[in-house]
């Protein structure tokens, strides 16, 4: 489209005492100043990704974190209390991810996520304009808030193996290599979900979850923010005498309060992301393997430890709610609240974008 342009212009300039020599180097110069462009966008995507991906991973990692508050029986029937680590913030599992696995273990799930991304630039630049690129315009199609939620809907269905897969890149105790990825595949997924890839979908309250956040923020929060600040749904920043302050405090609070319910569903959809699809109870619990299927993955990221403690998938989670109470019940209510404070300044963020 940029270079379209400016051939365009070119042309229209010279004159015939010119040579054509002009519209050349002008040409070129477009054709240098799009590969600028594609240069500054992949470098800004490497940039984001190299500070997001450490971060998300840690967040992960703390959320699915099993850290029961009880005690536990052993083979004989015994008391035991809970050797498992103890973390108790994200800038915690943060500096144990780096001294127990290294940058390595900081950058788990780095390729999916990798991925998922370019495919998402490429598309955007295939069917976007150059000018919203340059200037990330691009949302959701303002096509009502019904037809809002079931784009959500759509775009989180398709996306939904690759955050399974991610998370659970994230939270293995295995070393993945890069490059490897049916080896990658054979660790993360059973032979289950590797015959039958659409039971991923089936994972039990896993879609509930994701509906629910969806549902909330695109029936709930948007519908209220257009309800008190219609001024925000508008292109560009709004003048101040436009908005109306006790109006937006109040939608201010209601963003903070939304963070009570959007904070245990993002915990629960995590902790479901994980839970693997088998066809049989009998698997190994520690390295959450069917037994037999595990024989090639025997090198571990951690040295001596794992980073996180796994919840035994013997007595998988059956639904959302299943989910919700058995944390509570097993973890407290705290468990529930991790890294709230995250989903809040997303929320906020989302809010006045």
């Amino acid at each position: 489209m940029l270079i379209t342009r400016i051939t365009t212009l070119a042309v229209g300039l010279r004159t015939p005492q010119q040579p054509k020599r002009f519209s050349i180097s002008l040409l070129t110069a477009a054709i240098m100043l799009g590969l600028f462009d594609m240069m500054m966008l992949l470098g800004s995507l490497a940039l984001s990704l190299a500070i997001l991906v450490p971060l998300a991973g840690a967040l992960v990692r703390f959320r699915a974190h099993y850290n029961p508050k009880g005690l536990q029986l052993d083979s004989e029937g015994g008391v035991q209390p809970h050797t498992g680590p103890v973390i108790s913030s994200f800038f915690s599992m943060l500096r144990r991810v780096h001294r127990i696995e290294g940058w390595p273990g900081l950058y788990k799930g780095l390729m999916p996520t990798l991925l998922s991304t370019l495919v998402i630039t490429f598309f955007l630049m295939i069917f976007l304009s150059d000018s919203n690129l340059r200037h990330g315009t691009y949302s959701a199609p303002d096509t009502g808030v019904v037809g809002i939620l079931v784009y959500s809907i759509f775009a989180m269905l398709v996306s939904l193996p690759q955050v399974i897969i991610t998370n659970r890149a994230i939270t293995t105790p295995h070393k993945l290599p890069y490059l490897n990825p049916i080896y990658s595949l054979r660790v993360l997924l059973t032979p289950t979900e590797r015959r039958r890839p659409w039971i991923l979908y089936l994972t039990p309250g896993l879609l509930t979850a994701q509906v629910a956040h969806i549902a909330y923020i695109v029936l709930g929060l948007r519908s209220i923010r257009q309800l008190l600040l219609p001024e925000l749904a508008n292109p560009g920043m709004p003048r101040r005498e436009e908005i109306s302050p006790v109006k937006l405090v109040i939608f201010f609070v209601i963003t903070l309060l939304s963070t009570i319910i959007l904070t245990p569903l993002e915990v629960i959809a995590i902790r479901l992301s994980i839970q693997r699809n088998h066809a049989a109870p009998e698997f190994n619990s520690i390295s959450q393997e069917e037994e037999g299927d595990a024989e090639e993955a025997t090198e571990y990221a951690g040295i001596e430890e794992d980073v996180i403690g796994l919840r035994t998938e013997r007595e998988p989670y059956v639904g959302l709610v299943d989910c919700g109470k058995r944390i509570i019940e097993e973890e407290g209510w705290g468990a529930l609240y991790r890294a709230w404070w995250l989903t809040t300044l997303g929320s906020l963020s989302g809010a006045f974008s």
